[in-house]
């Protein structure tokens, strides 16, 4: 049987890649990485948040190809069960669930003033009101999950696909210098510090490509 292919763009600058890299990862997924220049003109409107539709990270195994991340980590459990991608309790998988597609679906303000950019540091970076209310909103999902399941993880002792929906926020946050709660700076150090993070960061700072319209400050 062919290997899983995971097809993606950008380690330095794609949040999407990211995600589906590591649901791909912590299901236990034996797969390779095709990788498409952030050169090629559809991908790199992704980058820029100037395209409808986000096509990598795509995923190919077993005959079937699926391009949407959240789809993606859907996937991975049902085919990986036993890794553990959703909570096993009904109401905290339905909770997992409904904060995934809100950062699926939103934080639009977010995305555009604080680019992912593994590369770069940005000391007293101005965040401005429309992106530091998509900040606070992280921040309260962030707390009421510490509170209702414990950390270090979202739901509980474990990663799920709320951490890996969220680990390219961490990155955002680590890049522009943004002052954080106690418990919120203590999970993104967790994310940060997990090898398959380390292992995403070191390839993403060796990529020859950048892209000097992700380098302005906004």
């Amino acid at each position: 049987m062919a290997k899983a292919v995971l097809t993606i763009s950008s380690k330095n600058y794609s949040s999407w890649c990211l995600r589906g890299w590591l649901m791909a990862k912590w299901a236990g997924l034996d797969f390779d990485e095709q990788i498409v220049s952030a050169d090629d003109p559809s991908v790199r409107a992704e980058l820029l948040l100037q395209s409808s539709s986000i096509l990598v990270p795509t995923l190919t195994h077993e005959g079937v190809t699926i391009w949407d991340t959240l789809a993606i980590g859907e996937y991975l459990h049902e085919k990986f069960p036993e890794a553990g991608l959703l909570p096993k309790d009904p109401a905290a998988r339905a909770h997992c669930r409904a904060i995934c597609g809100e950062m699926h679906a939103g934080f639009g303000a977010l995305r555009a003033a604080l680019p992912v950019n593994l590369k770069s540091t940005k000391p007293g970076f101005v965040v401005w009101s429309a992106a530091r209310a998509d900040i606070d909103r992280i921040l309260k999902i962030w707390s009421e999950c510490f509170g209702r399941y414990g950390g270090p993880f979202l739901f509980g002792k474990k990663e799920t696909i709320a951490d890996a929906m969220y680990a390219p926020v961490c990155t955002r946050f680590r890049t522009y210098c943004v002052e954080l709660p106690a418990d919120a700076d203590a999970y993104c150090e967790q994310i940060m510090s997990l090898p398959t993070m380390v292992e995403w960061i070191e390839a993403a700072k060796a990529e020859p490509e950048d892209m000097p319209e992700l380098d302005a400050e906004f």
